[in-house]
């Protein structure tokens, strides 16, 4: 039923080939317990681009990942929420497996939606009696 990705060393990011072995394990793992294989393949894939970016923004390590640079990265995303959430979900993962000791991105807030004006126009009393008057009557 699900796949198993096998990927090699060379398609890690460089602050988790760094880290060491079981610290590669734990990157790859943090999706496992993620049923949809979409989600599941677009959170590896947003985490793998935000420690990238980390690497070439110079943190040197997965530990030195701060707030400061999740909000950074966040903002050069052209969708924020499911990037937001993965790497939130990653360092939920590496905070349970006891390898960074807080997780950054917990206090990076995504973008609030509010609708001010409803969508449907709001018709006067005259717009649904010309309506009415200018359709053809047709018998049913």
């Amino acid at each position: 039923m699900s796949q198993i990705i096998t990927l090699s060393s060379q398609t890690l990011p460089t602050l988790i080939t760094a880290a060491g072995d079981w610290r590669s394990s734990a990157f790859w793992n943090f999706s496992s317990n993620i049923r949809n294989p979409h989600i599941r393949r677009a959170y590896v894939r947003a985490a793998a681009e935000f420690l990238d970016w980390c690497a070439a923004a110079g943190v040197a390590s997965i530990v030195d990942v701060e707030p400061l640079h999740v909000a950074a990265w966040i903002e050069t995303t052209s969708t924020v929420k499911q990037p937001l959430a993965a790497i939130r979900h990653l360092f939920d993962w590496l905070v349970t497996g006891q390898i960074v000791p807080v997780n950054p991105a917990v206090s990076v807030r995504g973008p609030s939606y509010s609708v001010k004006t409803g969508k449907t126009p709001v018709l006067d009393a005259e717009k649904p009696a010309a309506c009415w008057t200018a359709s053809p009557r047709r018998p049913l």
